[in-house]
Protein backbone atom coordinates (compact mmCIF):
# COMPACT_ATOMS: atom_id res chain seq x y z
CA UNK A 1 0.00 0.00 0.00
CA UNK A 2 1.77 3.48 -0.58
CA UNK A 3 1.16 5.60 2.05
CA UNK A 4 1.79 9.58 2.54
CA UNK A 5 3.11 11.42 5.99
CA UNK A 6 5.36 13.86 7.23
CA UNK A 7 7.94 12.61 9.04
CA UNK A 8 10.10 15.65 10.82
CA UNK A 9 8.83 18.36 8.49
CA UNK A 10 9.22 16.47 5.19
CA UNK A 11 6.81 14.91 2.97
CA UNK A 12 7.47 10.97 2.60
CA UNK A 13 5.49 8.46 0.02
CA UNK A 14 6.15 5.01 0.94
CA UNK A 15 5.12 1.60 -0.44
CA UNK A 16 4.14 -0.71 2.71
CA UNK A 17 2.68 -3.89 3.10
CA UNK A 18 -0.23 -3.78 5.65
CA UNK A 19 1.51 -5.75 8.39
CA UNK A 20 4.52 -3.17 8.20
CA UNK A 21 4.89 -1.33 11.80
CA UNK A 22 5.47 2.01 11.76
CA UNK A 23 8.66 1.73 13.64
CA UNK A 24 10.21 -0.36 10.60
CA UNK A 25 9.01 2.14 8.04
CA UNK A 26 10.97 4.70 9.90
CA UNK A 27 14.00 2.39 10.99
CA UNK A 28 14.39 0.58 6.95
CA UNK A 29 12.52 2.33 4.56
CA UNK A 30 13.14 5.94 5.69
CA UNK A 31 16.97 5.52 7.37
CA UNK A 32 16.01 7.15 10.46
CA UNK A 33 17.11 4.63 12.87
CA UNK A 34 17.06 7.08 16.47
CA UNK A 35 13.77 5.16 16.94
CA UNK A 36 15.06 2.15 18.57
CA UNK A 37 13.84 -0.97 18.54
CA UNK A 38 13.91 -2.91 22.11
CA UNK A 39 10.91 -5.26 23.36
CA UNK A 40 9.02 -4.88 19.86
CA UNK A 41 5.97 -5.27 22.20
CA UNK A 42 5.49 -1.83 23.61
CA UNK A 43 6.81 -2.23 26.86
CA UNK A 44 10.04 -0.57 27.39
CA UNK A 45 9.22 2.97 25.60
CA UNK A 46 12.41 2.85 23.25
CA UNK A 47 10.56 2.98 19.68
CA UNK A 48 8.37 6.14 21.26
CA UNK A 49 7.26 8.90 18.30
CA UNK A 50 5.05 11.32 18.09
CA UNK A 51 2.20 11.30 15.77
CA UNK A 52 0.11 14.39 15.27
CA UNK A 53 1.43 15.64 18.09
CA UNK A 54 0.92 12.53 20.66
CA UNK A 55 3.58 9.93 21.57
CA UNK A 56 2.79 6.54 20.43
CA UNK A 57 5.01 3.34 20.59
CA UNK A 58 6.19 2.99 16.71
CA UNK A 59 6.42 -0.47 17.35
CA UNK A 60 2.93 -1.21 18.03
CA UNK A 61 1.62 1.09 15.64
CA UNK A 62 0.88 -0.37 11.66
CA UNK A 63 2.58 2.04 8.87
CA UNK A 64 -0.85 2.05 7.58
CA UNK A 65 -2.16 4.01 9.96
CA UNK A 66 0.11 6.89 10.02
CA UNK A 67 -1.41 7.68 6.33
CA UNK A 68 -1.61 11.54 6.03
CA UNK A 69 -0.06 11.69 9.64
CA UNK A 70 2.35 14.56 10.96
CA UNK A 71 5.43 12.17 12.54
CA UNK A 72 8.49 13.23 14.76
CA UNK A 73 11.18 11.56 15.73
CA UNK A 74 14.31 12.12 17.33
CA UNK A 75 15.85 13.10 14.39
CA UNK A 76 13.61 15.90 14.06
CA UNK A 77 14.25 17.93 17.55
CA UNK A 78 17.52 19.43 16.56
CA UNK A 79 17.55 22.26 14.43
CA UNK A 80 18.61 22.44 10.72
CA UNK A 81 21.89 23.93 11.76
CA UNK A 82 22.68 21.31 14.65
CA UNK A 83 21.69 22.93 17.66
CA UNK A 84 20.31 20.86 19.77
CA UNK A 85 16.67 21.19 21.53
CA UNK A 86 16.78 22.05 24.96
CA UNK A 87 15.25 18.74 25.91
CA UNK A 88 19.05 16.96 23.81
CA UNK A 89 20.99 19.40 25.75
CA UNK A 90 19.72 19.15 29.50
CA UNK A 91 19.75 15.27 29.06
CA UNK A 92 23.36 16.08 28.49
CA UNK A 93 23.94 18.31 30.89
CA UNK A 94 22.93 16.50 34.07
CA UNK A 95 23.70 13.15 32.79
CA UNK A 96 20.54 11.59 31.48
CA UNK A 97 21.94 9.33 29.29
CA UNK A 98 24.49 6.30 29.69
CA UNK A 99 24.37 3.52 27.12
CA UNK A 100 21.75 5.96 24.66
CA UNK A 101 19.71 3.53 24.06
CA UNK A 102 16.53 4.59 26.03
CA UNK A 103 17.40 8.34 25.28
CA UNK A 104 14.99 8.56 22.03
CA UNK A 105 12.06 7.52 23.15
CA UNK A 106 12.93 9.24 26.54
CA UNK A 107 13.27 12.69 24.90
CA UNK A 108 9.78 11.66 22.67
CA UNK A 109 7.92 11.14 25.79
CA UNK A 110 9.41 14.20 27.64
CA UNK A 111 8.82 16.36 24.64
CA UNK A 112 5.14 14.87 24.17
CA UNK A 113 4.84 15.77 28.16
CA UNK A 114 6.59 19.09 28.04
CA UNK A 115 3.71 20.01 25.13
CA UNK A 116 0.93 19.09 27.14
CA UNK A 117 2.10 20.55 30.83
CA UNK A 118 4.82 23.31 30.06
CA UNK A 119 5.81 23.01 34.02
CA UNK A 120 5.63 19.48 35.28
CA UNK A 121 6.77 18.43 39.13
CA UNK A 122 9.10 15.90 39.47
CA UNK A 123 6.42 13.12 40.58
CA UNK A 124 4.61 13.92 37.54
CA UNK A 125 7.78 13.18 35.40
CA UNK A 126 8.13 10.21 37.07
CA UNK A 127 4.97 8.96 36.28
CA UNK A 128 5.10 10.40 33.21
CA UNK A 129 8.27 8.63 32.42
CA UNK A 130 7.54 5.50 34.37
CA UNK A 131 6.58 3.83 30.44
CA UNK A 132 10.29 3.74 29.41
CA UNK A 133 12.88 1.31 30.63
CA UNK A 134 16.17 2.68 31.40
CA UNK A 135 18.83 -0.23 32.81
CA UNK A 136 21.49 2.43 33.27
CA UNK A 137 20.87 5.75 34.71
CA UNK A 138 18.64 5.51 37.52
CA UNK A 139 15.95 7.95 36.23
CA UNK A 140 17.54 10.82 38.91
CA UNK A 141 19.29 12.81 35.91
CA UNK A 142 16.66 11.68 33.32
CA UNK A 143 14.18 13.57 35.78
CA UNK A 144 16.76 16.36 36.52
CA UNK A 145 17.00 16.98 32.70
CA UNK A 146 13.24 17.13 32.26
CA UNK A 147 12.80 19.64 34.80
CA UNK A 148 15.52 21.87 33.52
CA UNK A 149 14.44 21.66 30.23
CA UNK A 150 10.69 22.40 31.35
CA UNK A 151 12.66 25.94 33.21
CA UNK A 152 14.19 26.49 29.84
CA UNK A 153 11.51 26.04 27.19
CA UNK A 154 9.07 28.34 29.79
CA UNK A 155 12.16 30.98 29.91
CA UNK A 156 12.04 31.05 26.10
CA UNK A 157 8.29 30.48 25.82
CA UNK A 158 8.01 33.99 27.68
CA UNK A 159 10.71 36.08 25.73
CA UNK A 160 8.33 35.01 22.86
CA UNK A 161 10.74 32.55 21.19
CA UNK A 162 8.85 29.36 19.58
CA UNK A 163 11.17 26.27 19.81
Amino acid sequence: MWIEFSVNGRRERIDVEPRRTLADALREDLGLTGTHLGCEHGVCGACTVLVDGGAVRACLMFAVQADRSSITTVEGLAADDGTLHPLQRAFCEHHGLQCGFCTPGMLMTALDLLHRNPSPDRPLIREELSGNICRCTGYVGIVDAVESAAHELNSLSNEGTNI
